[in-house]
């Protein structure tokens, strides 16, 4: 009962509250927004912040000290390591219209099983990134902004682009 409760009270009420990062009053809004969310999602870590218009189902995984942007739209299963950055605009589907008949209207196909998207720990995704079902987003990984990623993303690269390919590695430089 409580989890339902939180997650009408989320969808009604705390979806539109302001910004986080307002001054001096925003933390109270991600504080309300982040527990009426731990209490109805499948797992929720440390320091979590889920910006304004967010839109997310009960099976999201969320790590520690990561983020959902402003107005993003994540499918129901997803996991998201720690450390995560996620600009505003991400769309991050789990599933996709039927469209293997052609004789049938793929409006009435219905739809594909759902698909994981697991995204890896200390992960920065740009604003307006798009990430298609079944993806695999390593550790340590750039998503450039307004990519769309249709497949899977190695550890400590940067991709991007539409659709997103490795533009260059990251490397460690120790001091």
């Amino acid at each position: 009962m409580k989890k339902y409760l939180c997650r009408i009270i989320y969808e009604i009420i705390a979806i539109h509250l302001p910004k986080s990062n307002i001054k001096y009053i925003g933390k109270y809004f991600k504080i309300i927004r982040v527990f009426l969310a731990k209490n109805y999602i499948k797992y929720s870590g440390k320091n979590i912040n889920i910006q304004k218009g967010a839109i997310f189902g009960p099976s999201l995984s969320i790590g520690d000290k990561s983020m959902v942007g402003i107005n993003c739209v994540l499918g129901d299963k997803v996991e998201i390591g720690s450390n995560v950055m996620m600009g505003p605009q991400c769309y991050i589907y789990t599933r996709n219209h039927k469209h293997n008949k052609t004789d049938v209207p793929m409006i009435e196909q219905g739809y594909e099983e759902e698909k994981h998207v697991i995204i890896g720990n200390d992960v920065w995704i740009g604003s307006r990134v798009t990430i298609l079902p079944g993806i695999h987003i390593g550790n340590g990984v750039i998503i450039g902004a307004s990519s769309v990623v249709t497949h899977d993303i190695p550890d400590y690269v940067i991709a991007a682009g539409n659709p997103a390919k490795i533009v260059k590695k990251r490397i460690a430089y120790n001091l």
